[in-house]
């Protein structure tokens, strides 16, 4: 059914260009862009992109079609390059005209793949000519970014900088104006690939700038385009490529033109791939939102212009989050690490006090009960676990809402227990709240109240480091390799309390409370701002919460910053509301905590 609709739309849209260029000489009075390069480029974009979807759809003897969605495509792709003929040089026009014919037939009785190839390629090279050249498509093949950091360490470098700046050994000496910063947005940020790769070739008159047409292979020449394009995106591709397709969508809708609707599709071509590969039902959803953008960018109101960016803008923030972002490595191992040093030495703490306090009260044997709650508290953390990858492992359609859900939950946890901790963060404070704990416990009279105040104590920090898991595994992604890195916290997690037990125990460590529940308050403080932007992320991915794209926010994956309103408010409530809490805690009057005098952390455990 989702494919059946697709056709429909690309058909409307062809009808409707159809009836928009029968009425060429209106485009100029709107403000279209016409001119004979612009247009060029996006003829030899579409013949070249045409090919590849075509080998996309049928194999390479020909004869029959495998997807046809691909070939469907490829065919919108020539009859939109035909639309533009008539704005081509006129020396290439009539030529260009009986090759785009051609290469449609091809199409229409399915050549093999090989011979479409040829002739696109033919095709491009007579309009390259005509215009001077500079005119290549996007390659057949994804560039390698390794080797165009190599061609750029070794051809540019020396000017531009190592990281792009403009600021290399030679650039002080060069003639002419200084070479340009590669990293700046204002400066790169309108700028196509293919404007970089035509720089590439032919150089730029009147800089020091020279043309590397002869010396480099077209590879290497394109390698470098893609690297260069990467430089003030942090060296993402990915990110590069939907920067200027966001771009490209805001100019179509600024000119009312569907010709640039139709550029910022061809440059989402290039991530498409990934994007599909992923998540075909968000790739499926891009594609019928730019068929929207095309057919309603010159003739739509304001409002529904602003409804079609909205939505192209919210599914490209999510493809984003799918193909760009990733997950820090050492924040990963940083919070798995912290995460079971904190929850476990409150454990050993509280355990460890029961275990004190009935000593010296002279009941040394009941603390065989306090032992027995905390390993059935710890028995029951392991199958609550378990009980939650069950959850969902049988819920794999609501995966996504389950982990935004599981995430906000931690969000609300994490900030409470951090904010106990500003509490709690004296240490005479601390012992006055071990005592009591130890006092209710004792009262009870009985070795099950015992029990059960050890199993509540034990098993509410595994619940805790339950729920703090899931989580961070959630934030990490579902790659093994994020799995691997939060497992690798945990075993240092569990080496460092073994060693910190150990170091207490036998050689009299006394543990400085007031800068370990700081620093770890700190640490939960920032998890449970990563957790409150991610988990908005996944209810958005799941459809549940609305996504409003916003283009001058920042995007810090890393911090669970999104350019969104839902995620920046709450996001924003929490930072209010921890400046509240440490301006509180550092303002108030502190009472007097009535002990007679407080135990070393070796006496507690």
């Amino acid at each position: 059914m989702s494919r059946l609709f697709l056709r429909i739309i690309l058909i409307r849209h062809k009808l409707f260009v159809t009836l928009v260029l029968s009425v060429g000489p209106l485009h100029a009075a709107s403000g279209q862009v016409t001119d004979s390069l612009s247009v060029a480029r996006r003829v030899v974009a579409a013949a070249s992109l045409a090919a590849k979807e075509y080998t996309l759809g049928v194999p390479p003897a020909g004869g029959r079609i495998t997807q046809p969605d691909e070939v469907d495509e490829a065919r919108l792709f020539i009859d939109q390059a035909r639309f533009d003929v008539a704005l081509l040089p006129a020396a290439v026009r009539a030529g260009a005209d009986s090759q785009l014919g051609a290469i449609r037939r091809l199409l229409d009785h399915l050549a093999p793949p090989a011979e479409v190839e040829r002739s696109a390629r033919a095709l491009i090279e007579a309009i390259s000519a005509a215009t001077g050249g500079g005119l290549d498509p996007l390659p057949t093949r994804r560039p390698s970014l390794a080797r165009g950091g190599q061609v750029y360490r070794e051809q540019c470098a020396s000017c531009h900088g190592d990281q792009g700046r403009g600021d290399g050994s030679k650039s002080q000496t060069v003639e002419g104006p200084p070479p340009a910063n590669l990293a700046d947005l204002a400066v790169m940020g309108s700028v196509t690939q293919q404007d970089i790769y035509r720089k590439i070739l032919i150089g730029v008159a009147g800089t020091a700038m020279p043309e590397f047409g002869e010396t480099l292979s077209e590879e290497d020449r394109w390698a470098v385009t893609a690297y260069v394009a990467t430089l003030q995106y942090g060296g993402s591709a990915a990110a590069a490529t939907l920067a200027a397709v966001r771009r490209a969508v805001d100019s179509a809708l600024t000119l009312r033109s569907d010709k640039v609707a139709f550029d910022a599709y061809l440059a989402f071509e290039q991530v498409e791939g990934d994007v599909q590969a992923r998540n075909p039902a968000l790739a499926r959803e891009l594609e019928t939102a730019f068929a929207e953008l095309r057919a309603r960018a010159g003739v739509g109101t304001p409002e529904e212009l602003a409804a079609i960016r909205g939505r192209v803008f919210a599914a490209l923030e999510r493809a984003e989050r799918l193909v760009v972002d990733k997950t820090s490595t050492a924040n990963l191992l940083a919070q798995s690490f912290f995460l079971l040093l904190r929850e476990g030495f409150e454990a050993i703490l509280i355990v460890g006090a029961l275990m004190a306090f009935l000593t010296k009260a002279g009941a040394p044997e009941r603390r065989r009960d306090v032992a027995l709650g905390a390993w059935w508290a710890v028995a029951a953390s392991v199958a609550s676990w378990i009980l939650v990858e069950a959850l969902f492992t049988i819920s794999p359609a609501q995966r996504e809402a389950l982990e935004g859900v599981t995430m906000l939950l931690a969000t609300i946890v994490l900030f409470s227990v951090s904010y106990w901790l500003l509490s709690k963060i004296e240490a005479a404070k601390w012992t006055a709240f071990v005592r009591k704990k130890m006092q209710g416990a004792l009262s009870r009279g009985s070795g099950l109240a015992l029990a059960s105040v050890a199993f509540l104590a034990v098993y509410r920090e595994g619940l805790e480091t339950i729920l703090f898991y899931k989580a961070l595994f959630s934030s990490g992604g579902a790659q093994s390799a994020g799995a691997a890195v939060v497992a690798s916290g945990i075993a240092l997690g569990a080496v460092a309390l073994v060693a910190l037990y150990a170091a207490i125990n036998y050689f009299g460590l006394k543990v400085p409370m007031k800068p370990f529940f700081a620093v770890t308050g700190a640490m939960l403080y920032y998890m449970a701002f990563v957790f409150a932007g991610k988990g908005i992320a996944a209810l958005q991915t799941a459809g549940i919460m609305p996504l409003t794209a916003l283009g001058w926010a920042p995007r810090v994956p890393q911090l669970g910053i999104y350019p969104t309103l839902e995620s920046l408010v709450l996001q924003g409530t929490l930072f209010v509301l921890a400046g509240f809490a440490l301006v509180w805690s550092a303002t108030r009057p502190v009472k007097p905590v009535a002990v007679s005098r407080q135990p070393s952390v070796r006496e507690l455990v």
